[in-house]
């Protein structure tokens, strides 16, 4: 198995026979099927309206307008109802697929567990998309970030701070499209082969926008609800999509929520404590200590300690129910 980091900074030379491309990342599944299907003739089907019958006879065929090394890709696009109605046909493929084009599957998520998971994992090629922090995934926060500087940045023709990076996923969250939009209109600012800063981002990307996230953590911090949502009302208002103000808000509140565990974690153990050094534990820096401090006080205990669980429940609801 293979990151779309991975594969997108240093691309195969040539792919193999099948090719499964699964993750919640939507821009890497799309930057990675042209990846792979970049060699030849290709031709895209939709998972829910396809039967294995239609490609059967398609996959032995090779294309007319291929020459030399290249070859007819054969991409079937959200593939998981397809998947879920041929498994048994294509685990009998993977184990002895044709040769004269090559078969890809696009996929929300594909289990480890599975039979066909572990022979395109053995023979074949996998590639994850996700972009947030997993380990179990193999995404961590460096790997990100070097792939939005590097990767990212050079689309643009420009270059990237690791605290610009950073800040982009605080501001944005992870998902990679919102970040290479706004890459490029950063890059507008500035004579091409320039490095974008942390300072341009927040002035840029933040603007207003960014301005009132903070005015509704304030508001939060302070206990006032109906101030809070005012603001909240204000940028939904504006267009912006509640998916992608929440990572915003969270930020600090996750933080000072993790703080608050840290203090009671200090308690139970026996341990004394500085609540400045819980919030340093909790990735606060020096200079936002002492706002940081206020607006946990101002919280409260009892409201501090659900941080945590409220916001995870706000996240599974905003990508599941609501």
């Amino acid at each position: 198995m293979i990151h779309a980091f991975d594969l997108l900074t240093n691309p195969h030379t040539q792919p193999p026979d099948v090719v499964a491309v699964f993750g919640s990342d939507v821009t890497l599944r799309s930057w990675v099927l042209h990846q792979v299907a970049s060699d030849g003739d290709v031709m895209q089907v939709e998972g829910e309206a396809t039967k294995w019958s239609d490609l059967k006879d398609e996959l032995a065929t090779a294309s007319l307008f291929d020459f030399g090394e290249s070859k007819r890709t054969i991409i079937v696009r959200a593939a998981d109802p397809f998947l879920s109605s041929h498994r048994t046909e294509l685990e009998k493929y993977v184990a002895n697929p044709g040769t004269a084009s090559r078969f890809v599957l696009e996929l929300d998520s594909l289990a480890s567990n599975t039979r066909l998971y572990k022979a395109l994992e053995k023979d074949q090629l996998l590639v994850t998309c996700h972009a947030g922090v997993d380990a179990k995934r193999g995404v961590t926060a460096s790997m990100r970030q070097k792939f939005i500087c590097g990767y990212l940045a050079s689309r643009h023709q420009s270059k990237l701070t690791k605290g610009a990076a950073e800040t982009l996923v605080e501001l944005l969250g992870d998902e990679i499209g919102m970040i290479d939009t706004e890459i490029a209109k950063l890059s507008l600012y500035l004579d091409p082969g320039a490095t974008i800063d942390e300072s341009l981002v927040r002035e840029v990307v933040a603007g207003w926008q960014g301005k009132t996230v903070w005015q509704i953590n304030d508001a939060i911090a302070a206990g006032d609800a109906s101030e809070a949502m005012r603001h909240l009302d204000k940028l939904m208002s504006g267009g912006q999509p509640p998916i992608a103000l929440l990572p915003q808000i969270a930020w600090a509140l996750r933080r000072l929520g993790t703080a608050t565990a840290v203090v009671e974690h200090s308690e139970r153990i026996g341990r004394k404590f500085r609540l400045e050094d819980s919030l340093a534990a909790a990735g606060f820096r020096s200079n936002e200590i002492q706002r940081a401090k206020a607006h946990l006080i101002g919280l409260g205990r009892e409201r501090a300690r659900h941080l945590l669980p409220w916001l995870l429940e706000a996240d599974l609801r905003l990508k599941g129910t609501h």
